[in-house]
C-alpha cells in the first residue's frame, strides 16, 4: 500500500510543483510522446463506489496500463508496412461511414417514422396481434401511501385511502404534502404490482390469489405505515391493455415499416440529388 500511495503522491506532486504552470499543465498526469493523460481523464474512468485505498490501487494500474498501451501502439505503428496502414485506414473509414449512417438513420426513424404512425393504426395492430401482448407480470391501478407511524391523524388517512372519491383524494393530497414520505396516485394508469410490493414490507407468495381476494393492503414496520388501495388489476398471462402496451406496439410498427421507410428515403434523396446536379456522371457528358 505504501508503494501505491507513494506512486500517486509523486505523480500529483510532480504535476503541482512545476513553476508557472497553466491550468492545462496542472491537469496533466503523464505524457507519452504526443499523447497525454489528464486528471480529468483519470477521474472520468474511475469506477464508482471504490474505497480510497482501492481507488489508489486502481489509479496506479490504470496509469501504468495507459502508458503501456501507448508505447505498444507507437512500436506497432513504426513496424507496420504502408500497405497495412492503408488497409487499417480503409477499415476505420468504412466503420466511421457505417456508424454515421446508422446513427442518422436511427434518428430519422425515431423522429419521422414514429410521428407518422397514428393512434388508429396502432390500435388496429394491437387488436389484430393481441396474443403478442400477453402480460408477464400482474398490473394494478390504485393509490399508495407511505407515512411515518408518528404522523398526525393517521386514523383519518386509513379511512380516506379506501375511497377513490374526489373529496377523499383531495384530503389525501393535502395531507401528503406535509406528512407522507411517498404518495403515488395511479388510478389512471397501470403499473406493476411487483414494483409496488417491492416497497412494502409484506411477503406475498401467490400474487394472483391475493389480488383476487384483496382490495387493500395496510401494514407497518417500526418507522412507516404502508397503505395500498387496489382499484383494478389484470393478471399475468392476460392480454396487456392498449395503454400499457402502447410503447411496445409503437416499437413493433416502427420495426415493421423501417426497411421500406429507409428505402423510400434513400430513393428520394437520390432523385433530389440527380435533379439538383449534385450527382454527376462525367462519362455521360457530351
Amino acid at each position: 500500500m505504501r508503494r501505491v500511495v507513494a506512486f500517486i503522491w509523486i505523480v500529483a506532486c510532480f504535476c503541482s510543483c512545476q513553476p508557472k504552470q497553466s491550468a492545462e499543465q496542472k491537469d496533466l498526469l503523464v505524457k507519452v510522446n504526443d499523447r497525454a493523460l489528464s486528471r480529468a481523464d483519470l477521474k472520468a474512468a474511475l469506477p464508482s463506489r471504490l474505497s480510497s485505498a482501492d481507488s489508489l490501487i486502481w489509479a496506479e494500474s490504470f496509469i501504468k496500463q495507459w502508458i503501456k498501451d501507448k508505447l505498444v501502439y507507437d512500436v506497432a505503428l513504426q513496424n507496420l508496412t504502408n500497405t497495412d496502414k492503408q488497409e487499417i485506414d480503409q477499415l476505420v473509414d468504412a466503420y466511421r461511414h457505417s456508424l454515421v449512417r446508422y446513427r442518422y438513420q436511427e434518428q430519422l426513424v425515431k423522429e419521422r417514422l414514429s410521428a407518422n404512425i397514428s393512434e388508429e393504426e396502432m390500435r388496429r395492430f394491437y387488436e389484430t396481434n393481441a396474443k403478442d401482448f400477453t402480460l408477464d407480470q400482474n398490473l394494478i391501478k390504485g393509490l399508495f401511501l407511505k407515512i411515518p407511524v408518528d404522523a398526525p391523524n393517521l386514523t383519518d388517512v386509513k379511512k380516506w385511502y379506501r375511497s377513490s372519491a374526489e373529496p377523499e383524494i383531495e384530503k389525501i393530497e393535502k395531507y401528503s404534502v406535509q406528512n407522507a414520505a411517498v404518495y403515488e396516485y395511479f388510478y389512471d394508469k397501470w403499473i406493476s404490482f411487483g414494483d409496488v410490493m417491492a416497497t412494502i414490507p409484506l411477503k406475498i407468495t401467490d400474487e394472483e390469489n391475493f389480488l383476487r381476494t384483496h382490495s387493500f393492503i395496510e401494514t407497518a414496520d417500526s418507522n412507516f405505515c404502508y397503505l395500498l388501495n387496489i382499484k383494478e388489476y389484470i393478471l399475468k398471462g392476460d392480454v396487456a391493455p392498449f395503454e400499457y402496451a402502447h410503447t411496445q406496439v409503437l416499437d413493433m410498427l416502427v420495426n415493421q415499416h423501417k426497411i421500406q421507410f429507409l428505402r423510400d428515403f434513400e430513393e428520394e434523396l437520390y432523385n433530389d440529388a440527380i435533379r439538383g446536379g449534385d450527382v454527376v456522371f462525367p462519362a455521360e457528358q457530351p
